[in-house]
């Protein structure tokens, strides 16, 4: 009887067999999306990759991106889609030579399926012809925020962004200073960037609708340390306060040479979230007490943020966030694990590879509907996804002693009155 069992058994896998080896094939994928294909083989990872300024005086600013795109990947569990996640990424330098270099790396790695970068507006405006034009690649920035950037008649398919545009932060910065302090006039410092051209031309734009005068523009160069030329010109002036929405090596200078020019030994100084570091107050030492910055509002930030800063310290080791936009880089790669789930975006044959379709993808980034940790993350035409929160903070003795950036806002628009600290 077991025999006769086992008899039967084989004739049934043997018809199996021949069934399967005359059913036809499964059809061989042909990518048809007008971007191309990333293909990944069933035991490879899904590589997304960065393009943040990782050394040098502005390291802290790509630094921290990069710990919040990390902590959003190890939220995901370190997979999408069943693959592992592979995430690296290029230096660049915060500059447009470095944007540069950094497309032209990442885009020669046909592996890449989704770009999180750049920091710097100058880095982005550079690579953005080289992985959006070329390579088919989408990018989102979790801190680029010149209005350049997504302005309707320069705007490049395929890149977008967590960061606010500051056409917000710069009117929110001028509203401050003229609504909240009550100054009448200021001075501005830019360095050439798209990021502080930008900026400062929203600040006195807004600040002369408020009634404020400009009583200089003025301009530094990237390198430049003897700033006592330029803040004499300034001093003549008298303005009641400098803003200098710059970076940090150029801003430490101003900010720590500022107190040795005559007349600017009480002028108050603003600047940005370009500086909004612990390397900026090193840089600029015991001056930069009772400054004033511009930065997003963390306190109108959701649930989850405080839960993403335990997190950070924990897993960095660090005294306080080295920079403002750690939580818009989560955000930012959580819009790319999204997309990739989205129905037609990746194709998956039988054995487990994965056809992630370029175009498909950026269609799917640019229909986002997320709540963020910064807030509603929902892209407009022009690839601006942000839900702009912005609030002035000011650097008291304590945070210049420990180093650490203000995380509580003096004043933000529709809160309370300013207090100084």
């Amino acid at each position: 009887m077991k025999a006769r069992i086992w008899i039967i058994l084989l004739a049934l896998a043997a018809i199996a067999l021949l069934a399967a080896a005359c059913a036809p094939a499964a059809p061989k994928f042909t990518c048809t999306d007008k971007l191309g294909c990333v293909d990944v083989a069933p035991n490879d990872p899904v590589h997304i990759t960065y393009a943040f300024v990782t050394s040098g005086d502005n390291s802290t600013l790509g630094l921290d991106t990069k710990y919040g795109a990390e902590l959003a990947i190890d939220d995901a569990g370190g997979k999408v889609l069943g693959h592992a996640i592979k995430f690296d990424g290029q230096d660049s330098g915060c500059s447009a030579e470095g944007g540069q270099a950094a497309a032209t790396k990442i885009a020669a790695d046909k592996t890449v399926v989704a770009v999180i970068g750049t920091n710097c507006s100058s880095e982005a405006r550079a690579a953005i012809p080289i992985l959006m034009t070329q390579s088919g690649l989408s990018m989102i920035s979790p801190s680029n925020t010149a209005p350049d950037l997504t302005d309707p008649a320069k705007h490049v398919a395929g890149y977008f962004r967590t960061a606010h545009n500051d056409k917000v932060q710069g009117a929110v910065a001028a509203d401050f200073v003229a609504q909240q302090l009550k100054f009448k006039s200021a001075a501005t410092i830019h360095d050439g960037s798209i990021y502080a051209q930008g900026l400062v031309g929203v600040f006195v734009e807004q600040f002369k609708k408020d009634g404020g005068t400009i009583t200089a523009q003025e301009a530094v160069n990237v390198g430049d340390k003897d700033m006592k030329p330029v803040l004499t010109r300034i001093a003549s002036g008298k303005p009641d306060l400098i803003y200098f929405p710059i970076f940090i090596a150029e801003g430490g200078f101003i900010c720590a040479q500022i107190r040795d020019v005559p007349g600017m030994d009480k002028t108050v100084m603003m600047g940005a979230d370009g500086i909004f570091s612990p390397d900026f107050l090193k840089a600029c030492g015991k001056n930069v007490v009772g400054m004033f910055f511009s930065s997003p509002n963390f306190s109108a930030f959701g649930s989850g943020y405080q839960k993403l800063v335990e997190a950070y310290l924990k897993k960095y080791n660090v005294k306080g966030t080295l920079a403002p936009f750690h939580a818009h880089a989560y955000d930012a790669l959580n819009m790319v694990l999204v997309a990739l789930a989205k129905p037609n975006v990746v194709a998956k044959d039988a054995d487990g590879t994965l056809h992630v379709q370029k175009q498909a993808l950026r269609d799917a980034i640019a229909a986002t509907d997320l709540q963020g940790i910064t807030g509603h993350i929902k892209c407009d035409a022009n690839g601006d996804c942000a839900d702009p929160k912005i609030a002035a903070y000011q650097a008291t003795a304590d945070n210049f002693a420990n180093l650490v950036m203000p995380k509580d806002p003096v004043w933000f628009p529709g809160g309370p009155d300013y207090k100084a600290k």
